[in-house]
């Protein structure tokens, strides 16, 4: 679907909602400066999943020139930069949004997340934890998981291991969670709790990784 067309869409729900509400039909044509950033702030979130990087930094431009306040926008805009490897770009930006917003558990999600691809993993690890902090936060088990892929990075291990169990606490479906947690406990030892994560994670997953695989051959022979 064209960029048009999302908006075409995009602005025929909000004078549906409008109009059920009994606004004028008059006002419902003047959007707000933050709902116009709004609006694009999601379609650029919508091109950036769909790899569409140029559009998605346009979309995220507009919506900053609507309202440069806007703390989401700077948020993707920042994710779009990290995949473009414009680190300082996509740095600025994490930053500009928690200055606006600093309790944001996405954007600290997004830029722990950044900061451990970059070598800082742990730094990273402040802002998975700030990201846990609000109770409302959706998707908490993201925040375990990277935070206990980045405590790998700098040989954490006891720490991964707890963030690996809070993650698979909350969301079960986390095949490579059970896959990290097999390793950990193989390291330690551990051979039957080793067994049963590699086996949990062969449930969920349809092509085991040669890893995993091999993984598996190794604790069989312990």
């Amino acid at each position: 679907m064209s960029r048009w067309a999302l908006l075409l869409l995009a602005g025929l729900a909000i004078q549906s909602v409008m109009a059920d509400e009994g606004v004028d039909q008059a006002q419902s044509t003047v959007a707000t400066p933050r709902y116009r950033a709004d609006l694009h702030t999601q379609l650029g979130a919508t091109y950036y999943s769909r790899g569409q990087l140029g559009v998605a930094l346009q979309e995220l431009n507009d919506a900053l020139l609507a309202d440069s306040s806007y703390a989401p926008a700077y948020n993707v805009r920042g994710l779009v930069y990290m995949a473009l490897r414009e680190d300082d770009q996509a740095r600025k930006n994490f930053e500009r949004a928690l200055s606006l917003n600093p309790a944001d558990s996405d954007t600290h999600n997004n830029y722990g997340w950044f900061l451990c691809q970059r070598g800082q993993a742990k730094e990273s690890i402040a802002h998975f934890l700030a990201a846990l902090k609000d109770p409302l936060y959706p998707t908490p088990e993201k925040a375990y998981f990277n935070a206990g892929v980045c405590s790998l990075k700098f040989d954490d291990n006891q720490n991964a291991e707890s963030y690996f169990l809070k993650a698979v606490q909350l969301q079960a479906q986390l095949p490579q969670a059970y896959f990290y947690l097999a390793e950990l406990y193989f390291k330690r030892s551990a051979y039957s709790q080793a067994s049963n994560a590699l086996i949990r994670y062969m449930q969920q997953t349809a092509f085991p990784s040669a890893e995993s695989l091999w993984l598996g051959v190794r604790i069989e022979h312990k």
